[in-house]
């Protein structure tokens, strides 16, 4: 690997933060029916980034500048989930990390044991969100004040905002409420009470999850456990990426 090379993941690895493996309790009994029921995670040490992925990131590697609310340091927006499978490739590829994902059309499989870039699964993203081990269970990211930690409907002037600008969570982690929603790994799946080792979503549909909130949102869908999701090749104007990488 090129000294060049060994820079840039110097330098990325400053934003990421190590998220030490746990256990916790994943949705929500009292939320909505995605959310239920309640269960018991564990999930593996991972790596996660502060940020989402901004607008001049994006066109570093993808030379392309597809979001609707113009910002370099804003987050990319409108892009599709088979998008960001693109992008943690190509930086993999940049960085001369090995690539997570093998593409074979629209059918994707991801090798969890590769050193490159990825999206966090379900299960990381949530237990990240919730502050991993050192969770205070608060309502969102970081504060039982949605204003302190996100940019919401009645804050956000209908617009996404450069990142990193509201109070992190237990882990450092910024946004995580608010400002875009995230792709995630898995399709979408109704959960189970049975406790999951690891979990890496459906084996079969379409649809892929999305996760935490963006500008456009009501405090109630910014809140810890809330899930959605949306056709993979669907780009859409709320929905970014936070990149992941194993520990």
């Amino acid at each position: 690997m090129s000294n060049y090379a060994n820079e840039k993941i110097a330098e990325m690895m400053k934003t990421m933060v190590l998220v030490e493996g746990g256990s916790f309790i994943m949705g929500n009994d009292d939320g909505l029916e995605t959310e239920k029921p309640a269960h018991p995670v564990t999930v593996s040490s991972f790596y996660i980034n502060k940020y989402v992925v901004t607008q001049r990131e994006w066109f570093e590697i993808m030379f392309t500048a597809p979001s609707e609310v113009d910002g370099d340091r804003n987050p990319v927006e409108n892009v599709s989930w088979f998008d960001a499978i693109n992008y943690c490739v190509k930086k993999s590829l940049m960085l001369g990390l090995e690539p997570c994902y093998e593409i074979n059309g629209q059918q994707v499989s991801c090798d969890f044991t590769k050193n490159g870039l990825r999206l966090p699964t379900e299960a990381e993203w949530e237990f990240a969100m919730r502050g991993g081990n050192l969770s205070k269970n608060y309502t969102y990211a970081g504060s039982d004040n949605i204003d302190e930690v996100a940019w919401f409907i009645d804050n956000s002037d209908y617009s996404s905002h450069p990142v990193g600008e509201k109070k992190p969570n237990e882990l450092g982690l910024y946004d995580m409420s608010g400002n875009v929603y995230e792709w995630c790994w898995d399709r979408f799946g109704t959960y189970t009470e049975e406790e999951k080792i690891d979990p890496k979503g459906s084996e079969t549909g379409t649809n892929r999850v999305f996760r935490g909130g963006s500008w456009s949102s009501i405090k109630d869908y910014c809140t810890l456990a809330n899930r959605y999701y949306n056709n993979a090749g669907k780009a859409v104007f709320n929905i970014g990426l936070r990149l992941a990488r194993n520990s």
